[in-house]
């Protein structure tokens, strides 16, 4: 089953890639989790659903910009797997990989709060990071050994968004307006990249 999901993602990708411009540029927005995989949850809250919702909010603000297309690694609640995923990037070889996840902090009594960004080491995920983390206030760039990251060929970064169990963190992450003034920045940083 894995071989012909495999292949299923390679023939996409070259039919699809066969059929545009290749001076195109691509983004690729990369909603964490998906399917029975929920990823961080607090109630009737999950991080794939957030996840999702930012990244299709991303997608629907850019496009109306020329400069880049934006590229979702899922723009529905399905399982895909971080080998599927980084297969599909690759192929498509973007200008950058902004994958976007939800904390959850072990502390009950006054959990953390606020964006953290994690990174490869390399010079474009840094210069990506350092953008995002000043859009954002991020509270923390750091290096890690994560699958996304250490796979993918373009610059790239993984976001957590904020922390689902931090009260003010949720309820902005969740609501309509503050799932679009995330996804506006997100969208104001890809057009000054």
């Amino acid at each position: 089953m894995k071989g012909i999901t495999l292949l299923a993602v390679s023939v996409f990708s070259t039919a699809f890639l066969s059929f545009t411009p290749l001076n195109k540029k691509y983004i690729i927005i990369d909603a964490g989790h998906g399917g029975s995989d929920a990823g961080a949850v607090y109630g009737q809250f999950s991080e794939k659903d957030i996840s999702l919702n930012i990244a299709k909010e991303i997608h629907k603000i850019n496009k109306s910009q020329d400069k880049y297309e934006v590229i979702l690694t899922r723009d529905a609640d399905i399982s895909s797997s971080l080998p599927d995923r980084t297969i599909l990037i690759n192929n498509l070889n973007p200008e950058m990989v902004i994958s976007l996840h939800v904390n959850k902090s072990p502390e009950k009594e006054t959990p953390k709060h606020g964006f953290e960004v994690f990174i490869q080491n390399s010079e474009g995920s840094k210069k990506l990071a350092d953008k995002i983390s000043k859009k954002f206030s991020a509270q923390t760039i750091v290096e890690r050994n994560l699958h996304i990251l250490r796979e993918t060929k373009a610059p790239a970064v993984l976001v957590e968004l904020g922390f689902i169990n931090n009260t003010q963190d949720r309820n902005y992450m969740t609501s309509e307006k503050g799932q679009k003034e995330i996804a506006q920045k997100f969208v104001e940083i890809i057009n000054e990249y």
